[in-house]
């Protein structure tokens, strides 16, 4: 795949940091557009990359109900988004003049706020309990924003480096890449939807008709990886309510179009013309390709999604190593 040289952090081995890290509360450091060029050199950045396409690369091919390990740390981390999503259902909307930002969702918030640190300690193994303030910081990033009750593909990012910062202590292991994706990063899908209907969350920094998805990236890129060489599904069949309809159990792809169709109203190609214009490329791998480059440009190097980043010992914003 012509994207992959930036494969420098994928889930290490054996490696966790040695036992002296002193673990730092992640905070801004990109403050003005100049920034982006020390985010773009950061070894936070070369980390978060090398981890998306070490997991676009690990999915390749497969559907979501292939066979695969699924480790304790997994099974905490479901747990754990379990929790959240119970918190929900014990957080109804309340009446309000406005439809959109239902300020029930704030309540939410808070008690994750008071529980992030908690919930993650949980997920840790002991001798890596020190690291909880720190990656606790990227959960807490990543269920949107309460001052303006919206969700986008920056909170997105903030799960995946949540995700990244907890390889990065050797909690999730090489062996998990496919339960990462299809088991962890799926269910936290499920409950970001049940978020943003619940309490009607406004999309951050929407592009509208002209972004990719009003709320999420990633799941299109590594479900285009898991559709690479498939015999039969070309990208013209995701437009196809019945192929939807039909697959959506195996891949996270039309699952997310699935969902689309179920928000939106009228012609898809009116309401979701990237998504339109991506049928017509010929392959898999062409669509995962451009969706790498088109993620990078749009999100990754856009200054009003990288200026909320935050970065600590495990994501730090010093130069990468050569």
């Amino acid at each position: 795949m012509a994207e992959t040289g930036e494969q420098s952090a994928s889930c290490p081995e054996d490696e966790a940091p040695e036992a002296a890290t002193t673990y730092i509360i992640p905070k801004k450091e990109i403050s003005m557009v100049p920034d982006m060029g020390k985010w773009k050199r950061s070894q936070a950045y070369a980390d978060y990359m090398g981890f998306i396409l070490t997991l676009n690369e690990g999915v390749k091919g497969k559907k979501l109900t292939s066979d695969y390990d699924v480790s304790e740390t997994v099974e905490k981390l479901l747990d754990l988004l379990g929790i959240l999503d119970r918190w929900i259902n014990e957080t109804p909307p309340v009446d309000q003049p406005s439809r959109f930002g239902n300020k029930a969702y704030r309540t939410w918030f808070s008690k994750l706020e008071q529980e992030a640190e908690a919930l993650v300690s949980a997920v840790l193994p002991a001798e890596k309990a020190a690291a909880a303030p720190e990656i606790a910081v990227y959960l807490k990033e990543s269920v949107g924003n309460p001052t303006r009750i919206d969700y986008g593909t920056g909170h997105e990012a903030a799960f995946a480096a949540f995700l990244c910062c907890l390889c990065k202590v050797g909690a999730l292991r090489i062996s998990d890449q496919l339960a990462i994706v299809f088991k962890v990063f799926n269910r936290y899908l499920q409950v970001m939807r049940k978020l943003q209907r619940t309490y009607r969350m406004e999309p951050a920094g929407s592009q509208g008709v002209w972004g990719l998805d009003d709320f999420q990236f990633l799941p299109f890129i590594w479900g285009s990886s898991q559709f690479i060489d498939h015999p039969t599904l070309e990208p013209r069949h995701f437009i196809d309510e019945r192929v939807v309809n039909e697959h959506h159990q195996d891949y996270i792809f039309l699952d997310c179009i699935r969902f689309i169709n179920e928000m939106k109203t009228g012609p898809f190609a009116e309401h979701s013309n990237q998504l339109w214009n991506i049928s017509a490329v010929p392959s898999w791998s062409k669509v995962n390709q451009g969706l790498i480059r088109m993620y990078k440009a749009e999100c990754l190097e856009k200054f009003p999604v990288i200026q909320h980043f935050k970065f600590g010992s495990l994501l730090s914003i010093q130069p990468a190593k050569p």
